[in-house]
């Protein structure tokens, strides 16, 4: 029987303990192992358990005593659900958390350990075959590992120091492991495009600024009959938070500091002021004043406007594709790379969910080994085709970057970066969007970003 091979370990065995039948009169630890059910809690976002179930039923073809129980709760329900499992013990073994919500969750999580014990049932002989029960002691997925098979951004976020002893130094541990990773990109309405004779969705921030004049129709008392971007305001852009912490990072804006402290409204050797620069032009396009004026707070969701063709531009995530084609079977809309800085380097918004262990599962070398198992790209694969998510895997790319669809995500997750690493991902979002409300009702800028910082290094 040929067992399962993993990218994530090398699978050299530290300690084998082998019994090829009852020992003393009894059973063996690892026969008892083997044969002891195991019941796997999955909760996750999102995603029903069609999308897993092939990764489910490969890891019972290879261990028969486990099952699976998985649990898709809605996102307006999932962390206050979530959180009162927990506290009351009957929280999931294995659930999912957004890549920003980590720090949140850090003491419920039980980072990987660095080896998991687990059964295996072997058939060994030629002539006279015999099953043979093994309990192997393997080696988890180390960091580099995890630096060197999976996109650069994961590493950031889900290596943490661990201390489960004050009396012990601590040591950087992994906290999650993620199915795929999402980027920002530009959606774009190609009829509309067509119509103003704009051949190519911008590629510079300096393109798109044109393109939303050309394609914003303004009519009386600045009413908006037509917009050519929905990006500018706090409340109805979908993922403000995101578009403004990429258009900061792509200027060069030092989101955090070697201590994790937000440092977004410092000001930089040269004596510019990077984050405010960037605050000032994302809400330009809600500013009447201004020549890219295209959106306003009248609008209805980014997202509502791009579905009914009312704007031409929105940004996005992959997960936007088959909700836009739901709502909108015949809209014309292409999909292009975030614009970026002209001279500037490449940077893209990294958003992901991660699987993770619970601190208080009975079942930790079970959790984490299907984790490992289902993130691996023999396994993976179905879940991403399934889902229509793009990767996190370094090896699979190449191939997504021939999907219609994913090309565009794909190639950007190389560069894909994200910041928050904080304790309350609600309140810093929210301090973000408070920032483009107070700036654009004419604030003074450089004292409201400092007060958006101050608000976030609250939650660090």
């Amino acid at each position: 029987m040929k067992l399962r091979k993993s990218i994530f370990a090398s699978f050299a065995i530290f300690a084998l303990l082998v019994t090829t039948g009852a020992g003393c009169g009894g059973q063996s630890s690892a026969e008892l192992a083997a044969a002891k059910p195991v019941k796997i809690t999955i909760w996750r976002v999102f995603d029903d358990d069609s999308t897993l179930k092939p990764a489910m039923n490969a890891y019972r073809e290879i261990h028969k005593n486990v099952s699976f129980e998985y649990k898709t709760i809605r996102y307006e329900e999932y962390q206050d659900t979530l959180l009162r499992a927990l506290a009351e013990g009957t929280g999931p073994d294995i659930f999912s958390i957004h890549n920003s919500w980590i720090g949140q969750y850090e003491s419920l999580i039980l980072p990987l350990p660095e080896t998991l014990t687990i059964p295996y049932t072997e058939i060994r002989g030629t002539i006279k075959k015999e099953t043979v029960i093994t309990l192997k002691e393997e080696p988890s997925m180390t960091i580099r590992e995890l630096e060197t098979n999976l996109v650069g951004a994961v590493a950031n976020d889900v290596v943490r120091d661990y201390q489960p002893n004050p009396k012990q130094e601590a040591e950087s541990r992994i906290f999650g492991i993620p199915y795929s990773m999402d980027t920002l990109a530009l959606f774009f309405n190609k009829d509309l495009f067509d119509a103003a004779g704009i051949a190519e969705a911008p590629k510079t921030w300096e393109e798109f600024q044109k393109a939303a004049e050309q394609l914003t129709t303004v009519g009386a008392n600045d009413d908006i009959v037509q917009s050519g971007a929905a990006v500018g305001t706090s409340r109805n852009v979908e993922r403000a938070f995101d578009i403004l912490s990429l258009l900061m990072m792509q200027n060069g804006t030092v989101m955090t500091d070697s201590r994790g402290n937000a440092t977004f409204a410092a000001e930089l050797d040269d004596k510019s002021l990077p984050g405010s620069d960037a605050v000032r032009f994302y809400t330009e396009f809600a500013n009447p004043l201004k020549s890219v004026y295209s959106w306003n707070e009248d609008q209805p969701s980014s997202f509502d406007a791009f579905a009914s063709g009312s704007t031409a531009m929105f940004l996005g995530y992959a997960y936007h594709i088959p909700l836009i084609r739901s709502r909108a079977p015949k809209l014309n809309f292409g999909i292009a790379p975030m614009p970026q800085i002209s001279s500037g380097r490449t940077v893209n918004y990294a958003n992901y969910w991660v699987e993770t262990v619970s601190k208080s599962t009975k079942s930790p070398d079970w959790a984490w080994d299907f984790v490992q198992f289902a993130a691996d790209a023999e396994q993976v694969g179905s879940y991403l085709a399934e889902t229509g998510k793009p990767t996190a895997l370094r090896s699979l790319i190449n191939d997504e970057l021939q999907d219609n669809d994913l090309a565009v995500f794909a190639g950007q997750l190389l560069t894909a970066k994200s910041w928050y690493l904080g304790n309350d991902a609600a309140v810093a979002e929210a301090a973000f969007l408070d920032l483009i409300d107070a700036t654009s009702a004419g604030g003074e800028l450089d004292r409201l970003i400092r007060d958006a910082q101050n608000k976030v290094n609250q939650t660090l």
